[in-house]
């Protein structure tokens, strides 16, 4: 009888009463039951202490599952767990596949031990009944195997007893055959892959030899097809298990220990023999790799596990901001090397500039017809002669011949434009068309007739700096330091998004980056990632690169190569409306 399978006789463990949420906890649970068992009476207990000392129990005659609470992560609270959404298991991945495989016995392991039945033959075939009722599950519900493999592990230990030195498997032919029906039947059965359970398979064949092994594996394939309720067949192919190995089918199976007169030597005094250090090993192999297996979920486990990864993201945004804008920069860190008074040409394209954005984020108009009674409106005839008929009739009329358009205006929405400006090495030549154009786009805002928010900020030294704080308009041109290394791109990309809320869709959203984007790997993926979120997130990303060769912006962006900006105001604009409508 393997640990997990609780005799005929045996009685639930009393855990209870425990803290109140093992009992919410069990509940939620057993509601999930029916399912995956294809049964409604099954009683599920979750708690520490339960499983009757094995990892989780079935009660044959009794209806019930128990799952020992330790299995449950230390970080899951018992009265959070929500089972009812696929994708709220792979936290307590463990216990649910811990449940799923006793689910599996509740519903195949329709078969009972026959009155004298041979007690070797009885107890091989209780031990093919493991992969065999998994095989099963998996043909009924292919989606588990996610769930078995996770509990495989803690199913494969406690079956095998390797990390019990009393108790672990020697170098005998019967330990070995039975550590090859737990762990390499399981690969057949559907639930492991040859290549987690390698070097088990070694030391087993080390130990059987391969004409042996080739037996074993005929059996229990042939187990796998057996029908639930076949317990001759079951009984008869424990009978073959015996024979194979080289036990007594009418004698109780051997006593399994360090003890044991045939284990091989190396295998007592305290020391795990090479077949319990396999199957340990094995069991690690098979715990790292199932923690790449992609997960099953659900659409509202999606959408909340993106609402929550969102929410983290502005959280992180909102840090960066007040950590740019709120705090006291020293004068000696900041990218900045004086003012100057702008150029009347630099205002004449601000002024350009505006009208463009002010225009910028207006939405098409919308049409919709209306039908009524009484004009105005085009007459339908058939409409006029429905509502004749009705007045014959004497019935008062209900249709409306008469129909008309109208179209209305969607009011432009507001403007928040951020600006990144690069003042790196690769940027000292071009340091003036940077600050020029940052000053005309920042105070373009300021003449447009939508309300319009602004913040600049200059990156590089590994450095984020303000320019321009949100909501203020330059009066002055910014002129800039250039040299710098380190191009912290994502550090500028979040600290306008925090200042400015860029990722929120309630207002027309421009995010302009001047750089050629020459960025260290370490700041540009990430910086990539970020700039992908806002664009998802209905942002305008504008790229104004200097008129250079090997400029390097990144993916998704509109792009326009920045010359004079004040001859090139137009373009500009033009390109910053290209940018806004296309996140529509």
């Amino acid at each position: 009888m393997t640990a997990h399978i609780a005799a005929p006789a045996a009685t639930p463990t009393a855990v209870f009463p425990a803290k109140p949420e093992w009992l919410t906890l069990s509940s939620r649970f057993g509601d999930e039951v029916p399912a995956i068992a294809d049964r409604d009476d099954l009683v599920v207990t979750v708690a520490p202490g339960a499983g009757h000392d094995a990892p989780a129990c079935f009660f044959l005659d009794l209806a019930a599952i128990e799952v020992d609470g330790i299995h449950l992560p230390s970080g899951v609270d018992p009265a959070t767990v929500e089972p009812h959404r696929v994708g709220d298991r792979k936290r307590y991945r463990t216990a649910w596949g811990l449940l799923t495989h006793e689910c599996a016995h509740a519903q195949h392991s329709v078969w009972r031990e026959p009155p004298g039945a041979p007690p070797g033959a009885a107890a091989a075939a209780i031990l093919l009944e493991e992969s065999r009722i998994e095989a099963a599950q998996l043909r009924r519900r292919p989606q588990d195997r996610f769930w078995l493999r996770g509990s495989a592990t803690n199913l494969i230990l406690a079956d095998t007893k390797a990390n019990d030195p009393a108790a672990a498997p020697t170098m005998t032919k019967h330990d070995a055959a039975q550590t090859a029906t737990l762990v390499l039947a399981r690969v057949d059965g559907g639930v492991l892959n040859r290549r987690e359970v390698a070097r088990v398979e070694r030391v087993v064949r080390g130990i059987l030899g391969d004409d042996t092994l080739a037996d074993l594996r005929a059996i229990w394939r042939s187990a796998h097809q057996v029908a639930d309720d076949d317990v001759a067949a079951m009984i008869e192919l424990g009978r073959r298990w015996c024979e194979v190995v080289g036990d007594e089918p009418d004698q109780p199976p051997p006593e399994r220990g360090a003890a044991n007169p045939g284990a091989q030597p190396g295998s007592g005094n305290g020391v795990p023999s090479p077949l319990a250090q396999a199957i340990t090993a094995t069991a690690t192999a098979i715990t790292s790799a199932a923690a790449d297996d992609p997960a099953p979920t659900d659409a509202v486990t999606v959408a909340m596990e993106a609402r929550a990864a969102d929410d983290a993201a502005r959280a992180r945004a909102v840090t960066m901001a007040n950590e740019t804008f709120g705090t006291v920069i020293n004068p000696n860190a900041t990218h900045t090397n004086g003012t100057r008074a702008p150029a009347t040409a630099e205002r004449t394209a601000a002024r350009q500039l505006a009208r463009a954005l002010t225009t910028a984020g207006i939405r098409d108009r919308t049409t919709t017809k209306v039908t009524s009674v009484i004009p105005p409106g085009r007459l339908r005839v058939r409409g006029a002669m429905t509502a004749a008929a009705q007045r014959a009739a004497g019935a008062t009329p209900t249709a409306e011949p008469f129909t008309r358009t109208t179209r209305k205006t969607v009011p432009a929405p507001p403007l928040r434009l951020g600006i990144a400006c690069d003042v790196t090495g690769s940027m000292s030549a071009f340091r003036e068309p940077v600050a020029s154009a940052a000053w005309i786009l920042a105070h373009a805002a300021h003449h447009t007739d939508v309300p319009a928010t602004t913040a600049t900020v200059t990156f590089g030294s590994g450095l984020v700096t303000p320019v321009t704080h949100p909501g203020a308009t330059p009066a002055r041109v910014t002129t800039f330091k250039t040299g710098y290394g380190g191009h912290a791109i994502d550090d500028a990309i979040e600290a306008l998004d925090g200042a400015l809320d860029l990722s929120r869709p309630n207002a027309a959203r421009l995010l302009v980056i001047i750089s050629d984007g020459i960025f260290e790997t370490g700041t540009k993926k990430p910086g990539q990632k970020l700039l992908d979120r806002l664009r998802a997130n209905g942002c305008a990303v504008l790229w104004l690169q200097p008129n250079k060769p090997g400029n390097k912006p990144m993916h998704g962006v509109t792009l326009h190569t920045l010359t004079d900006p004040t001859a090139t105001a137009r373009a500009i604009g033009q390109a910053a409306t290209a940018a806004l409508r296309a996140t529509r």
